[in-house]
């Protein structure tokens, strides 16, 4: 009989013991940034630590509410935590945040009352509470505990079992949003503490206008007094501030769980909770006022419960970048001119005088995308969606610099000017400035008018015979255009005594310009260097020339040499068409898109960066190609280095470029190259990836030196710390190695990051004022640099430490089957939360699994496996032999980029859970091949590097020094702990069902409840990808 979705099975598995303890993190760094490790946390972690809040303070119930069901108080206000006046200390901040997660909580639970049930209510609380008690019993690692222990996971588990899948889907659904909802009003916490910080640093330095903490160590209003007080002159930290740049770039990656509509709901959550902020600050709201808040607030999450979380269909890459892009809309057009305000405020400040200001046209801060551009293997992202883009993002800026222009031309009644503007218009004009903005304000509807023509023009069915031609002389296409007029409407204002109205809307809307641009985000293009070879090898057989593919790397690049010193075209435009047994399919998409690039307007497209680069022919392929396409300013050519032989060879392979006559000079005397991260990590494991980027990083600086060329690092970094994520930015940016940065950072910004980082206009100036900070003080802080001794020490511990990993993953037949079971990669690619596939290929195993989904499976089943392993095989070789073992102590406490990166993968050990990753195993492997067997050797392995790391650094319990993130870990864990036992039942069952059967009701409420899981899971760690 064909089996179909197994219902309410009793399963009653139980969560063995594991072996090491846990508590909290260290925040041993260089001398001054050690308090900034720890602020850092601070600032996005403390306030979690009193989430316990969100619970009854007798019970601690989830919903806050009592065992009659009888909701709590529910009121933003309400006196029984005093929370009727603006808090005044920390202290007080945080029983705000226990309040305002404490009323969440209790509306929520009164609205799963009413929508679900008591019973319902009363099984979320039952497995909350055991997880709770499995928590106080040691969760498998206190062996006297150990019956209580089995005893409240087997009910956890139990429960699971007898759930129904619609019960599964409601109980994994009451999780989530308590776990999102909190996360709302942390991401509050944190504005709330940042506003605190600044306001007290104002009153506690006088002569400061509080525009920047000066109290923050990773912020400019402490680090410009801080380089003052080293004896830098006021000149030499203006020229650093105002010739440094950091370039944040948004990408596509899909790590971003939750819906778009959820997300706004949340941010509505969090100006709700601002307002009621502000209501306390002016002291005794009235009734009315505070029911009309909590109305709203519990409006807002009633309608989150009645929401659909579940994406039903894949975003297409133009509906991704929309989306992706909508943060530089709603929050970073203004919050950027808001911070170089700020910015500029602290240095006439600190530095001396108006003299010392940002420069008006100033960009430090940057902005780019890869949203539309980046086809490395997403077929959806074709040349004509890169096109739609480019043209959805002129339509976009030039509405917001319209709106602020009308905005200006509203205020700028006055009939006074400068000679210089009243010499453009005229003198009949009786208000000048309006006359000067009116055309200004008609070329951007011109503009605007121009674009969406030509992006309906892109339209398959689009008649274009009704169209108003728009010459392209009476339209907005770089931003030095309309610049040039803003300044001059700025220096009249001036001139004439009007500073103060200068300095006000024009300066910010000079600012979003120099930031922004008339293209909102220009693209960067990436494409896998693969595509570029095939692409040349069509071409040279349908030259007659041969194979370009068979050839070996000298005959390339000889043969490319002499096309770049040629004038002719390889081949007409479009005449890939005309001979499809030579050209095939990608062929033709990847000269499309060269194609694409030569008709696109200036600053529409930034770099062309190439994935998976391995030589320099991989290069000139990409610069021979612009050149044949007719490109008039080709983009600037970026290699992606990303495995780890690629970053072992890259210095040789740029070294062979800049010997390259034809290649020297085209680039100008600047060169810019792609460390890749995420997939070296995947590749080598954690320690040996992060080695062979240091060193890559300063083998390629030392090349770069040799030839006088302009070195420029773009870093491929994710959230997470095993795709080489950081949440302490400003040391993670000093534990560069020295003379790699100097004064520009590109760096991506991927998926639920840009929501966590520039979300809300608060967080959004703090993540630039950090970036800013550590920008600015790498270039003036001497870090020690690794001694000889440090080297061969470093040598042997990512050899070790690679061969270990790599045995497990690569060389293990057992892992692929055990990886496919244990969690649930495959069932990934059913969340819909991006356009592009998991895997650069159909088929393959692991090694053609992208760098998001490797880490994001096994994120969700908490054992995060991809971060410690091999690290704690090399650690442990090393302390076995006394000579080596006090040299590595000496190397972690002196050097801090080492120690930088064992104290993140220490904070993941103890982040993760073992005990829970037997779960899963018990659940869903099967003995068949030895895959269970190696589940045991892993989790032996993962207790041995729990040990190593605690042995290194001193301690006797993981992050023993940091209280902060062993509260956050105390109380985020039982809630995580309850969706993993949800998950792992949800992910039985639907693999008990069978594949070819139709999908009926029951599966469907299975794979919705697996998605809502894995949503809640990613929320409840902070991170997914």
């Amino acid at each position: 009989m064909t089996q179909m979705c197994r219902r309410g099975m009793v399963s009653s598995r139980i969560s063995p013991s594991s072996t090491s303890s846990f508590s909290a993190r260290t925040g041993r760094m260089f001398e001054k940034c050690e308090n900034t490790f720890k602020l850092r946390w601070n600032n996005v972690y403390s306030s979690l630590s009193t989430w316990n809040g969100g619970m009854d303070a007798s019970s601690h119930r989830m919903f806050g509410t009592n065992t009659t069901t009888t909701p709590a108080s529910s009121s933003l206000f309400d006196t029984s935590s005093s929370s009727t006046s603006s808090p005044s200390s920390s202290l007080d901040m945080d029983k705000q945040l226990r309040s305002d997660v404490k009323t969440m909580g209790t509306m929520l639970g009164k609205i799963i009352l009413q929508h679900e049930g008591e019973e319902i209510f009363q099984k979320v609380e039952f497995l909350r509470s055991h997880a709770k008690a499995w928590r106080e019993a040691g969760a498998g690692r206190n062996p006297a505990l150990q019956a209580e222990c089995e005893e409240a996971f087997g009910q956890m588990s139990n429960l699971a079992s007898n759930l129904t899948s619609r019960e599964l889907v409601v109980v994994s659904r009451a999780f989530t949003h308590f776990c999102a909802i909190c996360n709302a009003a942390e991401y509050h916490h944190r504005s709330r503490r940042n506003d605190k910080t600044i306001r007290d640093s104002a009153s506690s330095f006088p002569g400061t206008s509080g525009a920047l903490a000066t109290s923050i160590p990773d912020s400019c209003g402490n680090v410009i007094p801080s380089l003052l007080e080293k004896g830098l002159s006021p000149k030499e930290i203006w020229d650093t501030l105002t010739s440094q740049t950091v370039e944040l770039v948004l990408t596509a990656h899909p790590t971003e769980v939750n819906r778009r509509t959820l997300l706004d709901k949340h941010k509505r959550m969090q100006n709700l909770l601002t307002e009621a902020d502000a209501k306390r600050a002016l002291g005794n709201p009235t009734p009315f006022e505070k029911k009309n808040l909590d109305d709203k607030l519990e409006r807002e999450i009633s309608l989150i419960w009645q929401s659909d979380e579940v994406s039903r269909s894949k975003p297409t890459p133009q509906s991704e970048a929309e989306r992706g892009t909508l943060v530089v809309e709603t929050v970073l057009w203004d919050a950027v001119p808001m911070y170089l305000s700020k910015l500029d405020t602290t240095m006439r400040e600190t530095l001396g005088g108006d003299e010392f200001g940002l420069p008006l046209d100033a960009a430090p801060i940057q902005f780019s995308s890869w949203m539309g551009g980046d086809r490395d293997g997403n077929p959806n992202v074709t040349a004509h969606v890169t096109r739609e883009v480019c043209l959805s993002n002129r339509i976009r800026a030039a509405r917001l610099l319209t709106k602020d222009i009308k905005e200006i031309w509203g205020r700028l009644s006055t009939t006074y000017c400068s000679e210089e503007l009243r010499a453009v218009v005229g003198h009949d004009a009786r208000e000048p400035y309006r006359a000067f903005l009116k055309p200004i304000l008609i070329k951007l509807e011109k503009t605007i008018e121009w674009a969406e023509q030509e992006l309906q023009n892109l339209q398959p069915t689009t008649s274009t015979t009704t169209r108003n031609h728009i010459p392209l002389d009476s339209i907005y296409l770089t931003k030095s255009q309309l610049m040039s007029e803003l300044l001059l409407v700025h220096r009249s204002l001036c001139e004439t005594g009007n500073e103060l109205t200068a300095n006000g809307r024009v300066l910010n809307t000079i600012r979003s310009l120099s930031a922004f641009g008339l293209t909102l985000v220009p693209l960067d293009v990436r494409q896998e260097s693969t595509r570029h070879t095939e692409a040349l090898d069509c071409i040279t057989r349908h030259l007659g020339l041969g194979s370009y593919e068979q050839w070996d790397e000298s005959t390339r690049i000889s043969w490319i040499q002499k096309e770049l010193s040629s004038n002719r075209p390889l081949i007409r435009n479009k005449d890939w068409h005309t001979n499809p047994n030579v050209f095939t399919d990608t062929s033709i998409d990847t000269l499309e898109t060269f194609a694409m690039i030569a008709d696109q307007h200036p600053d529409s497209l930034g770099a062309y960066v190439i994935s998976q680069a391995t030589s320099a022919s991989d290069v000139l392929a990409v610069l021979l190609l612009q050149r044949n396409a007719g490109v008039a300013q080709p983009l600037r050519v970026v290699p992606l280095f990303e495995t780890l032989d690629d970053l072992n060879i890259a210095p040789t392979t740029m070294e062979t470029l800049f010997d390259l006559p034809a290649y020297a000079g085209s680039i100008s005397g600047k060169q810019e190259v792609m460390v890749g991260y995420s997939d070296s990590a995947k590749d080598a494991g954690r320690l040996a990836a992060s080695w062979a980027q240091y060193t890559a990083q300063e083998r390629l600086a030392q090349v770069a030196a040799k030839y006088n060329i302009d070195l420029t690092f773009f870093h491929g970094k994710g959230g997470t710390v095993g795709r080489g994520g950081n949440p302490a930015t400003f040391n993670a940016i000093l534990s560069h190695a020295p003379h790699t940065i100097n004064g520009y950072f590109r760096v991506t910004e991927q998926g639920e990051m840009i929501n966590q980082n520039f979300g809300h206009p608060d967080r959004a100036e703090r993540t630039l004022d950090i970036y800013t900070a550590a920008i600015c003080a790498e270039q003036h802080t001497e870090r020690p640099v690794p001694t000889t001794q440090w080297r061969d020490l470093m040598d042997q511990l990512s050899e070790i430490s690679c061969n270990a990993y790599r045995s497990i993953v690569r060389e293990d037949p057992r892992f692929v089957p055990y990886f496919r079971s244990a969690t649930p990669e495959l069932e990934l690619s059913n969340l819909n939360i991006g356009s592009r596939p998991a895997k650069r290929r159909a088929t393959g195993g692991v090694e053609s699994l992208r760098a998001i989904p490797w880490i994001f499976a096994w994120t969700q089943t908490r054992l995060n496996l991809p971060t410690w392993l091999g690290v704690g095989e090399a650690i442990q070789a090393m302390l076995n032999d006394p000579q080596k073992s006090q040299e590595l102590r000496t190397m972690y406490n002196d050097w801090g980029s080492f120690r930088t990166t064992l104290q993140l993968v220490e904070m993941i050990l103890a982040k993760s859970e073992p005990a829970i990753a037997k779960h899963y195993d018990d659940m869903l492997v099967k003995d068949d091949g030895g895959a269970k067997e190696l589940g045991m050797e892993v989790r032996k392995m993962h207790a041995q590097t729990e040990q190593a790391v605690m042995d290194l650094a001193g301690h006797t319990t993981l992050c023993e020094t940091n209280a902060l993130l062993n509260r956050v870990l105390h109380v985020r864990n039982p809630y995580v702990d309850c969706m993993n036992v949800l998950q792992a039942e949800i992910l039985k069952r639907l693999r008990e069902c069978d594949e070819d059967a139709v999908e009926d009701e029951e599966k469907k409420l299975l794979k919705d409840a697996l998605l809502i899981s894995i949503t809640g899971i990613a929320n409840g760690m902070g991170n997914t990808g």
